[in-house]
Protein backbone atom coordinates (compact mmCIF):
# COMPACT_ATOMS: atom_id res chain seq x y z
CA UNK A 1 0.00 0.00 0.00
CA UNK A 2 1.24 3.50 -0.96
CA UNK A 3 1.54 5.19 2.73
CA UNK A 4 3.56 6.15 5.03
CA UNK A 5 2.74 3.85 8.38
CA UNK A 6 3.85 3.56 11.84
CA UNK A 7 3.40 0.99 14.02
CA UNK A 8 3.49 1.47 18.26
CA UNK A 9 6.28 4.47 17.67
CA UNK A 10 7.31 5.49 20.91
CA UNK A 11 10.90 7.53 21.59
CA UNK A 12 12.61 9.18 25.09
CA UNK A 13 14.82 11.33 25.93
CA UNK A 14 16.19 10.12 28.92
CA UNK A 15 13.35 10.90 31.26
CA UNK A 16 11.58 12.82 28.59
CA UNK A 17 8.89 10.49 26.54
CA UNK A 18 8.29 12.36 23.49
CA UNK A 19 6.62 9.54 21.60
CA UNK A 20 4.23 7.33 22.87
CA UNK A 21 3.03 4.27 20.81
CA UNK A 22 1.70 5.92 18.21
CA UNK A 23 0.22 3.97 15.08
CA UNK A 24 -1.21 6.19 12.18
CA UNK A 25 -0.79 6.27 8.11
CA UNK A 26 0.05 8.97 5.91
CA UNK A 27 -1.68 8.00 2.82
CA UNK A 28 -0.68 8.89 -0.69
CA UNK A 29 -1.29 12.56 -2.60
CA UNK A 30 -3.01 14.58 0.40
CA UNK A 31 -1.90 17.18 2.30
CA UNK A 32 -2.12 16.96 6.10
CA UNK A 33 -1.79 19.46 9.03
CA UNK A 34 0.51 17.67 11.84
CA UNK A 35 -0.29 20.14 15.00
CA UNK A 36 0.81 20.17 18.73
CA UNK A 37 1.87 22.63 21.23
CA UNK A 38 5.27 22.91 22.05
CA UNK A 39 7.52 19.66 22.99
CA UNK A 40 4.41 17.40 21.74
CA UNK A 41 6.37 15.53 19.34
CA UNK A 42 5.95 16.52 15.95
CA UNK A 43 9.85 17.11 15.28
CA UNK A 44 10.26 14.06 17.10
CA UNK A 45 7.94 12.40 14.75
CA UNK A 46 8.87 13.41 11.59
CA UNK A 47 12.38 13.22 12.41
CA UNK A 48 11.77 9.21 12.69
CA UNK A 49 10.12 8.98 9.85
CA UNK A 50 13.28 10.14 8.07
CA UNK A 51 15.68 8.39 9.33
CA UNK A 52 17.57 11.35 11.33
CA UNK A 53 16.43 9.74 15.08
CA UNK A 54 15.39 6.18 15.74
CA UNK A 55 12.64 4.83 17.54
CA UNK A 56 13.22 3.26 20.90
CA UNK A 57 10.02 0.74 19.99
CA UNK A 58 7.76 0.57 16.50
CA UNK A 59 8.07 0.40 12.77
CA UNK A 60 8.00 2.82 10.27
CA UNK A 61 7.60 1.86 6.49
CA UNK A 62 6.97 4.02 3.29
CA UNK A 63 5.22 1.66 0.14
CA UNK A 64 5.89 -1.33 2.85
CA UNK A 65 9.28 -0.91 2.46
CA UNK A 66 11.21 -0.94 5.76
CA UNK A 67 12.01 3.25 6.71
CA UNK A 68 14.81 2.43 8.92
CA UNK A 69 18.61 2.32 6.81
CA UNK A 70 16.59 1.71 4.04
CA UNK A 71 17.84 4.00 0.79
CA UNK A 72 15.09 2.95 -1.47
CA UNK A 73 12.39 4.34 1.39
CA UNK A 74 14.37 7.31 2.21
CA UNK A 75 14.40 8.30 -1.44
CA UNK A 76 11.12 8.67 -1.54
CA UNK A 77 10.79 11.60 1.80
CA UNK A 78 12.42 14.23 1.80
CA UNK A 79 12.50 16.58 5.33
CA UNK A 80 12.39 20.19 5.04
CA UNK A 81 13.40 21.01 9.43
CA UNK A 82 14.32 24.19 10.90
CA UNK A 83 18.14 22.29 10.56
CA UNK A 84 19.98 23.46 7.57
CA UNK A 85 22.28 20.31 6.49
CA UNK A 86 23.93 21.81 3.11
CA UNK A 87 27.17 23.06 3.54
CA UNK A 88 27.31 26.01 4.54
CA UNK A 89 29.49 27.74 2.42
CA UNK A 90 28.17 26.31 -0.77
CA UNK A 91 26.15 28.80 -2.99
CA UNK A 92 22.51 28.15 -3.86
CA UNK A 93 23.15 27.59 -7.63
CA UNK A 94 25.79 24.67 -6.29
CA UNK A 95 22.78 23.37 -3.51
CA UNK A 96 20.65 23.15 -6.83
CA UNK A 97 22.87 21.12 -9.07
CA UNK A 98 24.04 18.60 -5.92
CA UNK A 99 20.75 18.15 -4.88
CA UNK A 100 19.66 16.73 -8.15
CA UNK A 101 22.10 13.83 -7.46
CA UNK A 102 20.71 12.39 -4.36
CA UNK A 103 17.13 13.13 -5.44
CA UNK A 104 16.89 12.08 -9.21
CA UNK A 105 13.18 14.37 -10.14
CA UNK A 106 14.73 17.49 -8.60
CA UNK A 107 13.77 20.23 -10.93
CA UNK A 108 16.35 22.50 -11.11
CA UNK A 109 14.39 25.02 -13.99
CA UNK A 110 11.15 24.98 -11.35
CA UNK A 111 13.95 26.01 -8.45
CA UNK A 112 15.67 28.71 -10.13
CA UNK A 113 11.89 29.97 -11.17
CA UNK A 114 11.01 30.06 -7.45
CA UNK A 115 14.22 31.86 -6.80
CA UNK A 116 12.89 34.71 -8.64
CA UNK A 117 9.64 34.57 -7.63
CA UNK A 118 10.67 34.79 -4.20
CA UNK A 119 13.56 37.26 -4.84
CA UNK A 120 15.90 34.77 -3.44
CA UNK A 121 20.04 35.30 -5.13
CA UNK A 122 21.31 32.34 -5.88
CA UNK A 123 24.91 32.77 -5.64
CA UNK A 124 24.35 33.33 -2.09
CA UNK A 125 25.85 31.05 -0.12
CA UNK A 126 24.02 29.10 2.39
CA UNK A 127 25.52 30.57 5.60
CA UNK A 128 24.70 34.06 4.62
CA UNK A 129 20.95 33.81 4.24
CA UNK A 130 18.50 35.66 6.83
CA UNK A 131 16.34 33.81 8.70
CA UNK A 132 13.39 34.14 6.36
CA UNK A 133 15.68 33.64 3.10
CA UNK A 134 17.32 30.24 4.80
CA UNK A 135 13.35 29.03 5.04
CA UNK A 136 12.64 30.22 1.77
CA UNK A 137 15.71 28.74 0.60
CA UNK A 138 14.60 25.19 1.52
CA UNK A 139 10.90 25.69 0.80
CA UNK A 140 12.02 25.59 -2.36
CA UNK A 141 13.78 22.51 -2.62
CA UNK A 142 11.36 20.63 -0.86
CA UNK A 143 8.65 22.01 -3.68
CA UNK A 144 11.51 20.96 -6.26
CA UNK A 145 12.09 17.56 -5.36
CA UNK A 146 9.20 15.72 -7.07
CA UNK A 147 9.28 12.84 -4.19
CA UNK A 148 6.30 10.96 -3.45
CA UNK A 149 6.33 12.41 0.63
CA UNK A 150 7.04 16.02 1.74
CA UNK A 151 7.55 16.79 5.34
CA UNK A 152 7.60 20.14 6.04
CA UNK A 153 8.83 21.22 9.72
CA UNK A 154 7.35 25.05 10.48
CA UNK A 155 8.36 25.79 6.94
CA UNK A 156 7.58 29.52 7.08
CA UNK A 157 9.68 30.18 10.19
CA UNK A 158 10.58 34.05 9.68
CA UNK A 159 8.50 34.61 6.55
CA UNK A 160 6.73 37.91 6.22
CA UNK A 161 2.91 37.57 5.50
CA UNK A 162 3.54 38.00 1.55
CA UNK A 163 5.92 35.47 1.47
CA UNK A 164 3.96 33.22 3.38
CA UNK A 165 0.90 33.90 1.01
CA UNK A 166 3.03 33.21 -1.61
CA UNK A 167 4.31 29.74 -0.49
CA UNK A 168 0.66 28.65 0.36
CA UNK A 169 -0.71 29.43 -3.03
CA UNK A 170 2.66 27.90 -4.63
CA UNK A 171 2.08 24.45 -2.41
CA UNK A 172 -1.62 24.53 -3.85
CA UNK A 173 -0.53 24.67 -7.24
CA UNK A 174 2.17 22.36 -6.97
CA UNK A 175 -0.29 20.04 -5.70
CA UNK A 176 -2.63 20.29 -8.29
CA UNK A 177 0.15 20.20 -10.75
CA UNK A 178 1.83 17.10 -9.45
CA UNK A 179 0.14 15.54 -6.58
CA UNK A 180 2.90 14.08 -3.63
CA UNK A 181 1.72 13.85 0.45
CA UNK A 182 2.29 16.97 2.10
CA UNK A 183 2.77 17.05 5.65
CA UNK A 184 3.01 20.27 7.15
CA UNK A 185 3.83 21.13 10.96
CA UNK A 186 3.19 24.07 12.21
CA UNK A 187 1.71 26.56 14.89
CA UNK A 188 0.18 29.12 12.53
CA UNK A 189 -3.39 26.82 12.30
CA UNK A 190 -5.37 29.82 10.86
CA UNK A 191 -3.37 30.31 8.12
CA UNK A 192 -3.17 26.61 7.13
CA UNK A 193 -6.28 25.67 7.87
CA UNK A 194 -7.51 26.55 4.16
CA UNK A 195 -4.68 24.76 2.53
CA UNK A 196 -4.66 20.91 4.78
CA UNK A 197 -7.09 17.95 3.93
CA UNK A 198 -6.51 15.87 6.79
CA UNK A 199 -5.42 16.61 10.41
CA UNK A 200 -3.59 14.91 12.63
CA UNK A 201 -3.39 16.90 16.34
CA UNK A 202 -0.73 15.10 19.31
CA UNK A 203 -0.62 15.56 22.42
CA UNK A 204 2.38 14.87 24.79
CA UNK A 205 3.08 12.43 22.50
CA UNK A 206 -0.19 10.66 21.32
CA UNK A 207 -2.28 10.66 18.68
CA UNK A 208 -5.90 12.72 19.86
CA UNK A 209 -6.93 13.86 16.82
CA UNK A 210 -6.58 11.99 13.17
CA UNK A 211 -9.59 12.98 10.54
CA UNK A 212 -10.55 15.16 7.73
CA UNK A 213 -10.73 18.95 8.46
CA UNK A 214 -14.13 19.02 6.97
CA UNK A 215 -15.00 15.96 10.04
CA UNK A 216 -13.23 17.42 12.94
CA UNK A 217 -14.87 21.12 12.06
CA UNK A 218 -18.62 19.39 11.56
CA UNK A 219 -18.82 18.96 14.82
CA UNK A 220 -19.05 22.21 15.95
CA UNK A 221 -19.91 25.80 15.05
CA UNK A 222 -20.55 29.55 15.89
CA UNK A 223 -22.38 32.33 16.28
CA UNK A 224 -22.08 35.78 16.41
CA UNK A 225 -24.34 38.68 17.30
CA UNK A 226 -25.24 41.08 20.20
CA UNK A 227 -23.53 39.83 22.96
CA UNK A 228 -26.88 39.76 25.06
CA UNK A 229 -28.37 37.35 22.85
CA UNK A 230 -25.55 35.20 22.73
CA UNK A 231 -25.16 34.58 25.98
CA UNK A 232 -28.87 33.97 26.18
CA UNK A 233 -28.33 31.11 23.29
CA UNK A 234 -25.15 29.43 24.83
CA UNK A 235 -26.37 28.56 28.02
CA UNK A 236 -26.02 25.13 29.30
CA UNK A 237 -24.35 24.25 26.19
CA UNK A 238 -20.29 23.52 25.31
CA UNK A 239 -18.50 26.44 25.19
CA UNK A 240 -14.69 25.93 24.02
CA UNK A 241 -14.16 29.75 23.70
CA UNK A 242 -15.41 33.33 23.44
CA UNK A 243 -14.39 36.57 21.57
CA UNK A 244 -16.06 39.84 22.11
CA UNK A 245 -15.28 43.45 20.78
CA UNK A 246 -17.81 45.95 22.39
CA UNK A 247 -21.57 44.99 22.48
CA UNK A 248 -20.77 42.20 19.97
CA UNK A 249 -19.81 38.70 20.96
CA UNK A 250 -18.70 35.22 18.88
CA UNK A 251 -19.00 31.93 20.31
CA UNK A 252 -17.71 28.60 19.35
CA UNK A 253 -19.47 26.01 20.66
CA UNK A 254 -18.96 21.87 20.14
CA UNK A 255 -22.06 19.81 19.26
CA UNK A 256 -24.95 20.59 15.60
CA UNK A 257 -26.77 23.50 15.81
CA UNK A 258 -30.45 23.18 15.54
CA UNK A 259 -31.06 25.85 13.35
CA UNK A 260 -34.33 25.70 14.95
CA UNK A 261 -33.32 26.82 18.15
CA UNK A 262 -31.05 29.30 16.72
CA UNK A 263 -32.60 33.18 16.80
CA UNK A 264 -32.45 34.65 13.85
CA UNK A 265 -30.63 37.78 14.33
CA UNK A 266 -27.62 35.60 15.36
CA UNK A 267 -25.41 34.28 12.74
CA UNK A 268 -23.94 30.73 12.44
CA UNK A 269 -20.96 29.85 10.81
CA UNK A 270 -18.27 26.48 10.52
CA UNK A 271 -16.06 26.24 13.77
CA UNK A 272 -12.99 28.05 14.07
CA UNK A 273 -9.59 25.36 13.91
CA UNK A 274 -8.12 27.06 16.14
CA UNK A 275 -10.00 27.75 18.78
CA UNK A 276 -10.89 24.19 18.66
CA UNK A 277 -6.74 23.33 18.22
CA UNK A 278 -6.56 25.21 22.03
CA UNK A 279 -9.47 23.22 23.54
CA UNK A 280 -8.38 19.94 22.48
CA UNK A 281 -4.73 20.21 23.47
CA UNK A 282 -5.24 22.56 26.71
CA UNK A 283 -4.06 20.64 29.86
Amino acid sequence: MNCIELKDISKSFGATQALRGVSLRFEENKIYGLLGRNGAGKSTLLNIIANRLFADTGQVSVNDLPAVENDKAQQMIYLMSEQTLYPEKMKIREVFKWTKNFYPDFDAAYAQNLAAQFGLDTKKRVNSLSTGYSSIFKIIIALSVNTPYVLLDEPVLGLDANHRDMFYRLLIEKYGNRPSTFIISTHLIEEVSGVIEDIVIIKNGEIIRNESCESLLSKGYTVSGKASQVDAFIEGKEVIGVDSLGGLKTAHIMGVPDRREIPEDLEVTKLDLQKLFIQLTNS
